[in-house]
């Protein structure tokens, strides 16, 4: 086990502004989840999924709670996952999720914040097979082995371990499966008592760029552009 390999983080918006953003994004999550299995947590580990990574950023009880009671409504929006793909300037491959319900506003909007950021929309495929879908469990590292979990987890579909840190300085572990291996290893976890920070899926890039200050601050501006928008969920980047 070894440091675990994350690219460089964009941290440019203000607390609150993230804050705010996180919580939507959530919202938009647990509705997604409610929509496809329901509002029972006990038969829908998507929705599980959704309520521990509302505790990760500290989100309301009244606010998770409002989201699902939204879901359920009948005349709530339904929201559609649309990924875009493109390029940021000096050739930093850009991977925007969105959530959105209204697809024509959304790709608008997109192709806008790259063309304002100096970058290029490009066309699916285009740039997707530079990253890899994984499953990311993050744990508090708190007297867990990370050899007797390596060896625990290996069967439900481990490739990555290795330690890491929150924005606040944490120290933490990171889990890193298939996306297929997604449902085995959140229930291995669930099974065996083993608490997570948050369960997300995430694109990993397989291969980086590496850029001088300057030039990386370019390519976090158009980042930071993408994730105010209100229908981006995630915005991931191959930036070293």
């Amino acid at each position: 086990m070894g440091r675990i390999f994350e690219v460089r983080k964009s941290t440019m918006f203000a607390r609150w502004d993230k804050m705010a953003k996180q919580f939507s994004r959530i919202g938009k999550e647990i509705a997604i989840a409610v929509k496809a299995g329901g509002p029972d947590t006990g038969t829908n580990p998507a929705l599980r999924r959704c309520f521990q990574n509302a505790k990760s950023v500290n989100m309301p009880k009244d606010r998770i709670e409002a989201a699902v009671k939204r879901a359920m409504g009948k005349d709530t929006e339904n929201f559609e996952e649309i990924l875009y793909e493109g390029y940021a300037p000096h050739g930093v491959a850009v991977l925007v999720e969105t959530a959105t319900d209204n697809h024509v506003r959304t790709v608008a909007n997109i192709k806008s914040h790259f063309n304002k950021g100096n970058g290029a929309m490009g066309t699916s495929g285009s740039v997707s097979f530079q990253f890899k879908k994984m499953g990311v469990f993050k744990l508090k590292n708190d007297g867990l082995s990370p050899e007797d979990l390596e060896l625990e987890l290996i069967d439900f579909g481990l490739e990555e371990l290795g330690e890491s840190t929150t924005e606040e300085g944490e120290d933490i572990l990171v889990i890193r499966c298939a996306f297929n291996d997604f449902g085995n290893m959140q229930k291995a976890l669930e099974e065996k008592n083993i608490s997570t920070l948050s369960a997300e899926v995430e694109w990993i890039p397989t291969t980086v760029v590496e850029l001088n200050e300057e030039q990386a601050q370019d390519v976090l501006k158009l980042v930071d552009r993408l994730e105010q928008d209100e229908d981006v969920q995630k915005v991931f980047y191959n930036l070293k």
